[in-house]
């Protein structure tokens, strides 16, 4: 059964950049707004710091040697254009010696009432993930479908050994998404908090607003 991590669940620091990041007067701060999203990836990295496999090492000093716990697995960093970025700039501030991995995977609507949404993916560039702990890191997980597709796109080049996947907020369709389509006794789920439900144009609500838009600015 895939585990799920809610961290608004537990009282911590991570709901005060959360209710900053909702607010309609801290988001007309691009630079808080992105900060905010790079210290809850800082968050959720210790978090899943705690679950990685660790062994025993010699560290020489000016003074002799220690013996220090470190962790045994490799780590590759993935995250999904254009939003993921500030995400993963968290994460990468923790696992600073992890493989990196990117793919460009974004909605674009196919209809005229914009309430039909498709994915399309058109870069990747990633190590190989083939035995290791890949961390999937987007903010927004509505539908799950640039989810879906970042992760088959990540699949060309390895099967990890454990899939962290990381998001600001969560859905309950994008959550089902990634029960249905990643291995659920070899997934994590992690978020700082869940959303009940998408509007009809697939953002989520209460939500954010547009994360890529907040972080950058607008797009045509």
């Amino acid at each position: 059964m895939m585990k799920i991590i809610n961290l608004s669940e537990t009282d911590s620091i991570i709901n005060q950049y959360l209710a900053e990041l909702r607010d309609a007067g801290y988001q007309k701060n691009r630079l808080l707004f992105r900060n905010n999203i790079t210290r809850i990836g800082e968050m959720e990295a210790y978090e899943i710091s705690k679950t990685l496999r660790y062994e025993a090492r010699d560290v020489t000093t000016p003074l002799g040697t220690a013996t220090v716990r470190v962790p045994a697995e490799q780590i590759v960093l993935a995250t999904i254009f254009r939003a993921g970025l500030p995400f993963h700039a968290g994460f990468l501030n923790v696992f600073d010696h992890a493989g990196n991995a990117f793919v460009s995977a974004y909605r674009e609507y196919t209809d005229e009432d914009h309430t039909q949404v498709g994915i399309h993916v058109e870069y990747l560039a990633t190590p190989s993930i083939e035995d290791k702990c890949l961390v999937i890191a987007d903010p927004m997980l509505a539908t799950g479908g640039s989810m879906e597709m970042g992760y088959r796109a990540f699949l060309t080049r390895g099967e990890p050994s454990h899939i962290h996947v990381a998001c600001v907020l969560a859905t309950p369709e994008g959550i089902e998404t990634v029960r249905r389509v990643m291995p659920a006794e070899r997934t994590t789920l992690w978020c700082a908090a869940i959303d009940p439900e998408l509007n009809e144009h697939k953002y989520i609500v209460p939500g954010l607003g547009d994360a890529g838009d907040l972080c950058y600015g607008d797009k045509q």
